[in-house]
């Protein structure tokens, strides 16, 4: 046990809580009698992991932390039904060298479907409170890989909860951001591990729908389209990488392939604050390069991440303190193009850099309750330069952002920051008054706390008691 710590999310930087103590339980019996002691004197938690989330979802402040990383139990590999009981603080790296040992000898081998891509060292848990999703081409949002997982509440009670047990609860604490309890373990649907051979050309965005949905007929799995960030060349978000990956014949063999190392990585990102299109270039330069090359499917969708990259660059370019915040846009695949020209538009004159950006593909969730893909979605993802004692005008340009793609018909994710306005969320999520009264129903004593959730408790407040009463009374029926 840890008396009073600073914590703060390690990409933007921009959530410094203090809580009072923080505790890493290695079990589920440990989180379970940790509650149960903490309840018994009114104290509240909030819950981490890889701490990589933006949006204040990990931490409250005066909150006992709960530190689930050490949660790193496997379960035996299901080999006919292809699901494993994996522990919730596990990391994709190290969950897939375990999958790996576990079938050393064996010809097929089970694996992940998908997992975030940018940064590695996030854990199981994590991507199942924010519904996460990587590049799948064909792929719903993580929900669609939980087959089950184990829950302690509010009262210290541990509970199964799946499609057919406490299938409320599954469907709220999926995308539910700690909310409803502690996730201890995950039983994750896996897939076989194939070779993937990576296609690799340069593109324009009026292009690039019509190309994938070609590569996707051709048997394509995942990909994505990394878009120009030069706001003062014509190719501001119309020219980009087009990359996919199609399952390859298992004859060929894996070569080692030259992959971008730290050293690169932080040249790349020098370029992306300093010269936008020379960052581009010289991104496209390595991956058109990689044309051709074999991949397996799961490794192929780890990647390197600098932590706290910002310190020395500002500090060489001497340039005040920032760093980067992302945020992620859905639109109908057919207003795609249409969404980024008006962008582009937008974004042309605001002065906020666009450091990153890429697009996905995902397929519509129809299960969890607070779904973010509300039908098959194109995914657009801004990595936005903030100037930390200057927030405007990002904040200004999220919210822009924000109401362009709710124009088209599209949503944004909750995960990466608390910038939307209440208009916002609510055209986005209808549903987000039951979600918080739900949240009342299932922890009236608010045990497990955020920022995020007193943000949002904040602002919908004058709606809750009698959103509260209806949910409660929905559930006595």
């Amino acid at each position: 046990m840890i008396d009073s710590i600073l914590c703060n999310d390690v990409h933007s930087r921009l959530n410094p809580v203090r809580v009072s103590q923080v505790h890493s339980p290695k079990s589920t019996i440990e989180v379970a009698a940790l509650i149960r002691e903490a309840a018994s004197h009114g104290r509240k938690f909030s819950t981490c992991g890889g701490r990589h989330a933006m949006g204040g979802q990990q931490f409250g402040e005066a909150t006992i932390l709960l530190d689930c990383s050490g949660l790193k139990s496997l379960g035996e590999i299901d080999l006919d039904r292809g699901i494993v009981e994996a522990g919730a603080g596990l990391m994709w790296p190290e969950l897939i060298r375990r999958l790996h040992a576990a079938q050393e000898d064996h010809s097929t081998v089970w694996t992940i479907r998908q997992k975030q891509t940018g940064a590695d060292d996030l854990t199981l848990g994590g991507a199942l409170a924010s519904n996460i999703h990587g590049r799948g081409l064909r792929m719903k949002p993580f929900i669609d890989d939980i087959e089950a997982f184990t829950l302690v509440n509010a009262a210290g009670e541990v509970l199964r909860c799946s499609r057919q047990e406490n299938g409320e609860l599954f469907r709220l604490a999926i995308g539910g951001y700690g909310c409803f309890g502690v996730i201890t373990s995950v039983a994750l649907r896996l897939t076989h591990r194939i070779k993937v051979e990576r296609t690799v050309e340069v593109t324009t965005l009026d292009r690039v729908s019509t190309e994938m949905d070609a590569r996707i007929t051709g048997g394509a799995l995942y990909g994505d389209f990394q878009f120009a960030i030069d706001e003062c060349s014509p190719d501001f978000l119309h020219r980009g990488v087009l990359s996919t990956y199609r399952p390859a014949g298992e004859n060929r063999e894996v070569e080692e392939v030259r992959t971008l190392g730290a050293d690169e990585w932080r040249q790349l990102i020098r370029l992306a604050h300093t010269d936008r299109t020379r960052a581009f270039e010289t991104y496209a330069k390595h991956y058109l390069g990689t044309d051709g090359s074999l991949y397996w499917s799961d490794t192929h969708q780890l990647a390197v991440y600098l932590c706290d990259y910002h310190q020395d660059l500002d500090c060489c370019l001497g340039t005040a303190t920032g760093t980067e915040m992302i945020t992620e846009l859905y639109v109908p695949r057919h207003f795609l193009t249409d969404f980024m020209k008006a962008a582009a538009e937008d974004l042309r004159p605001r002065g906020v850099p666009v450091i990153y950006g890429t697009i996905r593909w995902t397929r519509r969730d129809d299960e969890s309750f607070l779904a973010w893909a509300q039908e098959d979605y194109a995914c657009v993802i801004f990595n936005l330069h903030v100037e930390h004692h200057h927030r405007e005008p990002a904040i200004a340009a999220f919210r822009a952002l924000i109401d362009l793609a709710l124009s088209f018909g599209g949503n944004y994710f909750l995960t990466y920051h608390r910038w939307a306005r209440r208009d916002q969320v609510e055209r986005a999520y209808p549903q987000f008054g039951e979600f918080l009264a739900a949240k009342e129903h299932h922890d009236p004593d608010g045990r497990f706390q955020s920022e995020w959730w007193r943000h949002y408790r904040e602002v919908f407040l004058d709606v809750m008691p009698e959103r509260a009463a209806a949910v409660q009374e929905a559930y006595r029926c």
